[in-house]
């Protein structure tokens, strides 16, 4: 759990606090998975949530590719102190690549907040225990920011990612298929995963949300390798708000 410091009380009555939008669809399949991996017999059992879904944030990875100077940033920030005004226990955000702008949240907030990449990299790292190599599908922005890259390495995990082709395959997954609504392809997302296996890497991060969104779709959350950044976050929000996991 990523943290600023200040945070009072156990908060066990206060709700969940998350930054949503981002993208819509994702923030949409993050609240059903805490609803599906809630252990629960009645709807008082749930996770309380609160959820800004703000869909007008300016585009994440356009910005930190340098294409745009729309700046996500202080948005963002912003809608964290919303949140945080409104009483929640902690924060989250289910977009990897708004991960980038994780410090400007943190200088906004006295709440905790829970980081799904460092969630996630714990868990390849409980995954395979000595891992040294782990693949990447993600944004072209995230990729650029390196968020992952600088989390592993401080365990010692190196991070490959694809090569231009094969990005290419991957940003149409996520812009053209998901977020434009249409089905995706799971046998692309197989391809590009089994391509950096054979790189050496033990376990394939889907590291945006909307690659999550396909992973529910088409089941590849039970195939190996791939272990979803998305899961894990809804694993984290689960077990943090004082619930369990199904």
């Amino acid at each position: 759990m990523t943290t600023a410091g200040g945070a009072d009380g156990t908060g066990e009555d206060r709700p969940v606090g998350v930054i949503g939008g981002v993208g819509p669809l994702a923030t949409a399949y993050f609240l059903q998975r805490v609803v599906q991996r809630t252990v629960a017999g009645r709807d008082q059992d749930h996770v309380d949530l609160v959820v800004l879904n703000h869909a007008t944030i300016p585009d994440r990875t356009e910005f930190v590719l340098g294409r745009s100077a729309a700046d996500p940033g202080p948005v963002l920030a912003r809608d964290a102190r919303r949140l945080e005004d409104f009483g929640v226990r902690f924060l989250v955000m289910p977009c990897n690549t708004a991960h980038y702008f994780t410090q400007q949240v943190l200088d906004a907030i006295t709440v905790p907040f829970v980081s799904i990449v460092d969630v996630t990299v714990a868990a390849a790292r409980a995954r395979v225990p000595g891992l040294e190599r782990v693949g990447l599908l993600a944004t072209a922005g995230t990729v650029a920011s390196q968020v992952y890259d600088d989390a592993f390495a401080a365990h010692g995990v190196d991070v490959v990612v694809p090569d231009a082709d094969d990005q290419g395959v991957v940003n149409a997954v996520i812009y053209d298929q998901v977020k434009a609504g249409r089905p995706a392809d799971p046998d692309a997302l197989r391809g590009v995963a089994a391509r950096l296996v054979e790189r050496g890497a033990s376990v394939v991060v889907l590291g945006c949300t909307e690659l999550s969104v396909a992973a529910v779709d088409h089941g590849l959350l039970d195939e190996e390798p791939f272990l979803d950044s998305m899961d894990e976050l809804v694993r984290a929000t689960i077990e943090g708000a004082g619930h369990q996991v199904r």
